[in-house]
């Protein structure tokens, strides 16, 4: 990454240095080691948890010993997503930054890692400043947030010491978030008996391509298409209609994903190939007529394959109908909070391998109940069809609480700096408060961040501005927070 003038400098030199280590989700081994011998060079006090967390400590600088305490908390995993054309291994390759013209900063064909690799970077300069005023400093490092928060799950009581907690991991400059929602993980399996290809049957891949994708909880709302919906409404059409039969199926990769890609192998009698391309190309008219403004690059197409064995036709026939009758999307907005949804499921992964078929779903709700309602609607479905269905990594969401004094002190900040009040919101993701405030009951907490667009996808693009306008505002808070 070549500087240009990037600012603040050190901020985006942490960042370039977290960018050049592999850290996927579950594989951050290479950075946290990276990251306490950052801290032994710099003389930071730093530990590592028994999950993997990093937690740094610096005392106040002087005059501020009295302030109250400030915990930094951000998560070093990625979300590790490429273009299909794209050669990238995300366990060893470094990400590839790219400085546009346009003001942004993005990767080469894959997700870049500002989320949350900007805010881990963010903290990491504050400790590394000499000359930034604060009171006793703490930064919390967890891992695997994006696939389980296993680190703030992990996370124990009396490890941390401060009184407030600035999570660096939001995605609007401007905006304080005071609430999130809380999630569960669905996990769906049906197991299928493998036979042989009946005779004069013809193979093909039915390719669903090239969408936008993004975060299932930030990028719900947006309208963009589901690669597994699309690829299960197409098969719908057509199994039926030409005694289709299924090979396999693999379709999107992480649940916290929109899927942008999905595949089905399928074979058809070798009379009615003309006719299946006939109607794919009608379907692909029909859903690039229904998602032309939000999804102008759909691709669907038929590829040449060759395969051995299908799916059993009755697992086969109820794997369809129950992805296609499947819960997605945007399931109830906000009644207290405009503009807000309050509870969404995402249809994130679908997998047939070695005899079964894996499904796997990301459930959010700022309700308890309603996500609970939400887990026995899908429940209902697949068990209909035959499936088995166990939820698990339950996560709580974040209650705003509008009284908040961090809250107080930051609005006074942003307006005394920016001269303007900041939009004060809540999330429909799955930020580490809710989980952290569990275990630190006490603690004052808010989140904000620069502006990132795109995450979870390799489109993902951080504004360059925004960036150096969330450290100017980070460095200021700190100096007003107040005395115990």
């Amino acid at each position: 990454m070549e500087n240009k003038n990037l600012k603040p400098t050190l901020l985006w030199e942490n960042f370039r240095h977290i960018c050049s280590i592999p850290h996927p989700s579950k594989h951050e081994g290479k950075i946290t080691a990276w990251l306490l011998q950052w801290a032994k060079e710099h003389n930071i006090s730093a530990l590592q948890d028994s999950v993997g967390n990093i937690i740094f400590s610096k005392p106040a600088t002087k005059g501020y010993e009295n302030r109250q305490g400030v915990i930094l908390q951000g998560h070093i995993d990625m979300v590790p997503q490429k273009n299909s054309d794209k050669v990238h291994d995300f366990t060893k390759d470094p990400i590839e930054i790219q400085i546009g013209d346009d003001g942004w900063v993005r990767a080469n064909g894959t997700t870049l890692g500002a989320d949350n690799g900007i805010g881990c970077a963010a903290a990491m300069s504050i400790l590394q400043s000499n000359d930034i005023a604060h009171g006793p400093l703490e930064a919390l490092i967890t891992i695997d947030e994006e696939t389980g928060m296993t680190g703030a799950f992990g996370l124990k009581p009396n490890v941390l010491h401060g009184d407030i907690l600035m999570n660096l991991d939001s995605e609007d400059e401007g905006e304080l978030y005071v609430g999130c929602a809380g999630g569960l993980d669905a996990s769906i399996t049906f197991d299928y008996k493998q036979e042989t290809v009946p005779n004069g049957y013809t193979s093909f891949e039915l390719i669903v391509k090239a969408l936008k994708g993004g975060h299932s909880g930030m990028d719900i709302d947006t309208g963009r298409a589901n690669a597994n919906k699309i690829l299960f409404r197409c098969l719908k059409q057509i199994v039926q209609k030409y005694n289709v039969r299924i090979a396999s199926i693999n379709g999107g990769s992480l649940r916290n994903a929109i899927p942008r890609e999905a595949f089905a192998t399928i074979c058809i009698p070798s009379d009615k190939v003309n006719l299946l391309k006939e109607d794919v190309e009608k379907f692909f008219s029909v859903i690039k007529a229904e998602l032309n403004l939000v999804e102008p690059d759909v691709c669907i197409c038929l590829a040449e394959a060759k395969v051995e064995t299908v799916i059993d036709e009755k697992t086969a026939m109820n794997l369809i109908d129950a992805v296609y009758g499947c819960p997605n999307g945007v399931i109830r907005m906000s009644d207290s909070v405009k503009g807000l949804v309050e509870t969404s499921t995402n249809l994130a992964i679908v997998k047939s391998e070695n005899g079964q078929i894996s499904i796997a779903c990301l459930l959010r709700s700022s309700v308890d109940t309603a996500k609970e309602d939400l887990a026995e609607m899908m429940e209902s479905v697949f068990r209909l069809a035959g499936a088995k269905c166990t939820f698990s990594g339950g996560y709580p969401g974040w209650k705003p609480n509008m009284e908040s004094k961090v809250l107080q002190t930051m609005i006074k900040t942003y307006e005394s700096l920016y001269k303007k009040t900041p939009l004060i919101k809540a999330i429909h993701a799955g930020l580490e408060c809710g989980l952290l405030g569990g275990v630190y009951p006490n603690l004052d907490m808010i989140s904000f961040g620069p502006t990132i667009r795109n995450p979870h996808s390799p489109d993902e693009r951080v504004n360059i501005e925004s960036v150096e306008k969330f450290w100017n505002f980070l460095v200021e808070a700190l100096k007003n927070i107040p005395i115990r």
